[in-house]
């Protein structure tokens, strides 16, 4: 089988999880690799056996390296845009991380490039990839938990506190230059958590109806802002024409968890870790509780990665369930918008 080769912008840590990932796949090699810092070069050398023609300390070199198929920008948030439209330039598939941009006009400005480049682009939301969402999908168009009507999901951690010491707290010292509390690396809660509940909000909604973009609002929003001038803590309520209601929240500040809650006329499911994987899924109907096991491979993001090598390899340019669409994205980047800007 030929395998779809692999370049990745960025060594950050997600990045270092995401080349886990290729040891569990079939259709996908990881090529080369590009940093600006060379100690993680060396690094990702050793563990990863890249050739040293493939290692790159300057970004434009790996995106004029012929023999990579699909670019994986793991840059930080505000670099997102750039380097996107660069692979464009340069003819590459793309996978960029979450979120896609920093705001709607800049995704708006990457759906505009993309016109007629027969290129694949897609929004690294690994969780949508996961044995366990596929699982709940079906669930739902099966009819298990009957008419959708509403659901809950959050992602939030503690970031800013140190465990208590004799019942007391301690306010952790905050980097500004740390891209999670740097306004223009695109730090906050909303656009590094945010985006996944609200992203999976708008899939599960999507199974009710087709969206559209002019009936999704964004309703009372709460926000707390922190010391470096991002949002620390939000909550927010999304609707759509049919009725159905999300409720979902992010925070550095708070242990919200990963908890997600999709509630029809006839049941409950209830997704303990959404978004890195668990294993099970709990089912509620009738008073009954159904828990259903799941076997993960080691690496989660193994099942992006062969995705997404299988539709490339297919011929594919636009990305197929589970990925995100472009669509999903463009209505992902607009609700987070009207989040950030209350």
């Amino acid at each position: 089988m030929e395998k779809i080769n692999w370049g990745i912008l960025g060594l950050g840590d997600i990045a270092q999880k995401f080349s886990d990932g290729f040891r569990e796949t079939t259709n996908s090699k990881l090529l080369a690799v590009s940093s600006k810092n060379p100690e993680k070069l060396k690094k990702f050398e050793s563990k990863f056996n890249i050739e040293k023609r493939y290692l790159f300390n300057e970004y434009e070199n790996l995106l004029n390296c012929k023999d990579i198929d699909v670019i994986y920008i793991a840059l930080p948030n505000s670099l997102h845009h750039h380097w996107v439209i660069k692979s464009i330039q340069n003819k590459k598939h793309i996978l960029v991380e979450k979120p896609a941009t920093l705001n709607f006009m800049e995704i708006k400005d990457i759906e505009k490039n993309l016109i007629n480049k027969n290129l694949f682009f897609g929004e690294a939301f690994m969780y949508r990839h996961l044995p366990q969402i596929n699982l709940v999908i079906n669930m739902i168009k099966n009819g298990e938990i009957g008419n959708l009507l509403s659901m809950k999901s959050f992602f939030g951690t503690n970031l800013l506190l140190k465990k208590k010491l004799f019942f007391f707290n301690k306010k952790k010292k905050i980097n500004p230059n740390n891209r999670l509390f740097n306004k223009k690396l695109g730090g906050g809660c909303i656009l590094d958590l945010g985006c996944y509940p609200m992203s999976f909000s708008i899939l599960i909604n999507s199974l009710k109806s087709k969206i559209n973009e002019n009936d999704l609002k964004v309703f009372n929003v709460k926000k707390e802002i922190g010391e470096t001038n991002v949002d620390i803590d939000s909550y927010a309520n999304l609707s759509f024409d049919n009725k159905f209601i999300s409720e979902i929240g992010a925070s550095f500040k708070k242990e919200l968890g990963t908890m997600s809650e999709i509630r029809g006329d006839k049941g409950i499911i209830r997704i303990n870790n959404t978004w890195l994987g668990d294993n099970n899924v709990l089912k509620i109907k009738d008073n009954n509780h159904d828990l259903i096991n799941i076997k993960n491979h080691k690496n989660i993001y193994s099942y992006q990665i062969q995705n997404i090598s299988q539709t490339i390899s297919a011929g594919a340019f636009q990305p197929q369930y589970p990925s995100m669409t472009l669509r999903e994205t463009l209505l992902n980047m607009k609700a987070i918008d009207e989040w950030l800007n209350v």
